[in-house]
């Protein structure tokens, strides 16, 4: 399935493999309000805008969501899940602090907004924060999600990384959303505009084979992708990693059948 772009900050414009494999573009840089904060008026356009390309099937399931200053974006994909979901999130951060401004939807509390909001998100799997963001989110919060901090995947091997993974999602039959920032990898895997974890691109990979594999197994759907975790577009020059990241992960996606 070929990725849909979302092209906010111009990031992809200058890296090769997404651009070249995006099956459509939606160019948004004229937006105003988007950059780690989402403009209320700016919301409303961009959900009757979501609403009109899904009606018209312009939306494949696999998308590109710039930098991870618009991880956001994924809460408002979550908005038009039909039935009861589970979502996997790979980040480096939590993603549940609570809005500074006005309740604001925000790339730092996206996910709090999604357990607040959307009754059919019926839990919440986490990889990558350590073990001091994981403490901090809200006791309220916390039930529906299961955590995989980076303290423990570093106690572990690869395989038993994948293992874990996969008696937790073998216990799910419900639709999986799955979303991937990439600034869950380390500095020599992937360059970003947030302070980034340690796990190896290798291991990335080796958990959304395995997730996919599940989703083949159990059964259940993959309801949708995403990947976000660009670098700023003035280090464009410097991104040839985040080039590499894209095309391994993007190359176990695309096999999948169906947008």
């Amino acid at each position: 399935m070929k990725p849909f772009c979302f092209s906010l900050s111009g990031i992809y414009e200058s890296e090769g493999y997404a651009w070249e494999q995006a099956g459509k573009i939606w160019d948004l840089r004229e937006l105003r309000g988007t950059d780690g904060y989402l403009d209320p008026e700016t919301e409303q356009f961009l959900e009757a805008e979501l609403g009109r390309k899904k009606e018209t099937k312009e939306l494949p399931r696999l998308r590109l969501l710039d930098s991870g200053n618009y991880h956001y974006m994924t809460r408002l994909w979550l908005t038009r899940m039909d039935q009861p979901f589970c979502l996997l999130v790979y980040d480096n951060h939590t993603d549940m602090q609570l809005p500074a401004f006005g309740g604001l939807l925000s790339c730092g509390g996206w996910i709090a907004a999604a357990l607040e909001e959307l009754e059919k998100l019926c839990q919440v799997i986490l990889v990558g924060p350590d073990e001091e963001a994981c403490s901090q989110v809200e006791d309220r919060l916390k039930e529906k999600v299961v955590f995989l901090s980076r303290e423990h995947l570093a106690s572990l091997k690869k395989e038993e990384i994948l293992q874990e993974l996969k008696g937790i999602l073998a216990g799910n039959d419900l639709p999986l959303y799955l979303s991937i920032d990439k600034d869950v990898l380390g500095t020599e895997d992937a360059q970003t505009t947030w302070s980034q974890g340690d796990m190896s691109l290798q291991t990335l990979a080796g958990c959304v084979k395995q997730t996919l594999e599940c989703a083949e197994q159990v059964p259940f759907k993959i309801a949708g992708v995403d990947i976000c975790g660009e670098c700023d577009r003035e280090s464009a020059h410097d991104s040839t990693s985040n080039d590499k990241a894209n095309r391994e992960l993007l190359e176990l996606f695309l096999p999948i059948r169906g947008k």
